[in-house]
């Protein structure tokens, strides 16, 4: 048997200390209230008649009943679908749709906005000292959770994630950090987002997990120096900020930051690493590979072999890393040439969800998992990335895909055509933006006011430009790189 929430059984055994902090409300929880109140939780569940192997959604914002549902629904054996509090009732409803979700956990607010039954964890604080529920028998290859990723087609697809997929992504994860007790570790990741297992992986070691519900760079700074924080969580705007202010004492403490989501920038990454001599751990992992699951890392120890400031670093335990031809992915590259990244190991998902034709192209027979991403390897074997496949925009480490949003917008009735693109900015990384070819008058007020209206916030266009016509190949095929040349700054 492995469930995952099983660590908290044996940390709960032998160790009484504080491991999860809300700054927040003030709550603070052991490793045996934690189990408490996942088991109340869970119970109750199962007297919504949620069984094993049945999707439950979740519809929260960050707070420490978002990280609870997660591990009841593991606990139950039950598919959690974790999504982020921004997503908008269209979003919702297609991922309930294609989820076959039996159930929602969510608030007042968020049971008004679909047709499904729901749960509310409520008063979760008196659940601390409840009847310990004993994990369900589940194994390796068994789901835990469908993690919706979109895609170029414009519809999200759910990475199938197994118990053991998590097990190796939070061992590699405790390895890479080497996370002990008596740290203390900062996270900001959204709880929607695959970069959680970083804070799980925090709570398997029985770390002390600080639990910021929204980012503020003033609460972040005070907390690091108010709580001794010593891994502390970041990703390239963050650190980007830190980069532009007076060097902060308040990170003395820390003795390493994460960074991923997104690439970082050669200069901001040396002048951080000069400002502050904090060792940036530089992960390169996807949804599917649940970060460094099956990824590849920039360590430490890195920093005394190379100045370089631009690898994502070598494979993690128990993954390997080639990079092969785009158009033949039997054709394995030689070093410095550029070509498809693929990933293998054990954290890598089972598939997508009731998607065969994309499981089949992406998945390969022999374990591969093509990433879509674009870059090469070194005599050392450290991984550049250096583009990407797809024309996917990586915004703050929100992935935005842009035939999804541009489906949205062409229905405003005054777009005669429609194109998302991205360009760089130093503080995001790169922003989305739109060129656009109205029917009869340009009518950008309008246009941002219906994007608004039916797209989370992060996919919204920040600027948009008029064009008399879309650069195209033989007049059909759009080129979005002629457009990201036209406008870059």
């Amino acid at each position: 048997m492995l469930n995952i929430t099983t660590f908290l059984d044996a940390n709960s055994k032998r160790l009484d200390k504080k491991v999860l902090y809300n700054p927040t409300n003030g709550e603070k929880y052991t490793s045996k209230e934690i189990l408490s109140i996942i088991s109340e939780i869970g119970r109750k569940l199962k007297e919504l008649n949620v069984k094993k192997e049945d999707r439950v959604l979740i519809y929260l914002k960050n707070s420490e009943e978002y990280l609870f549902s997660l591990f009841a629904i593991w606990r139950i054996g039950a598919i959690a679908i974790p999504t982020n509090r921004i997503f908008t009732q269209s979003e919702l409803e297609y991922i309930i749709k294609d989820s076959q979700a039996k159930l929602m956990i969510t608030d007042t607010e968020g049971e008004k906005l679909v047709n499904i039954n729901t749960y509310i964890p409520e008063n979760i604080q008196e659940f601390k000292n409840c009847e310990i529920l004993q994990a369900e028998a589940t194994q390796w290859d068994d789901l835990c959770q469908l993690q919706y990723t979109s895609g170029t087609t414009g519809k999200p697809k759910g990475a199938m994630l197994t118990h053991g997929n998590y097990f190796t992504a939070i061992h590699n994860e405790c390895d890479v950090l080497t996370l002990k007790q008596d740290d203390v570790f900062l996270g900001i990741y959204p709880m929607a987002h695959v970069g959680l297992s970083w804070a799980i992986s925090a709570l398997r070691a029985a770390a002390y997990y600080i639990l910021i519900e929204q980012f503020n760079i003033n609460e972040y700074l005070e907390l690091c120096e108010k709580e001794k924080v010593t891994v502390l969580t970041g990703m390239p705007p963050v650190i980007h900020t830190l980069t532009t202010m007076d060097k902060r004492e308040e990170l003395k403490t820390v003795r390493e930051i994460i960074s991923g989501g997104g690439p970082l920038h050669k200069k901001i990454w040396k002048d951080f690493h000069q400002n502050y001599q904090i060792p940036i751990i530089n992960a390169y992992g996807l949804s599917e590979t649940i970060v460094i699951g099956t990824g590849t890392v920039i360590r430490p120890e890195d920093y005394r072999e190379a100045d370089r400031f631009e690898s994502v670093g070598h494979p993690v335990c128990f993954s390997e890393v080639k990079i092969v031809d785009e158009q033949d992915y039997n054709k394995t590259l030689p070093k410095y040439e550029q070509g498809e990244i693929a990933l293998r190991g054990p954290a890598v998902a089972k598939g997508y969800w009731r998607n065969i034709e994309k499981t089949k192209s992406t998945f390969l027979d022999d374990g591969w998992f093509l990433t879509g991403d674009i870059g090469y390897l070194d005599e050392d074997n450290r991984l550049f990335i250096t583009d990407r496949k797809k024309d996917m925009i990586v915004m703050s480490g929100w992935k935005i895909y842009p035939t999804e949003v541009e489906e949205v917008l062409i229905k405003y009735p005054e777009v005669k055509e429609i194109a998302i693109f991205s360009i760089n900015d130093c503080h995001r990384g790169e922003i989305p933006v739109a060129a656009v070819v109205w029917k009869n008058k340009s009518d950008v007020d309008g246009l941002l006011e219906y994007a608004h209206e039916n797209l989370s916030r992060y996919k919204i266009p920040r600027e948009i430009y008029d064009l008399d016509e879309l650069p195209r190949v033989n007049g059909w095929k759009l080129l979005r790189r002629e457009l990201r040349d036209m406008f870059k700054n």
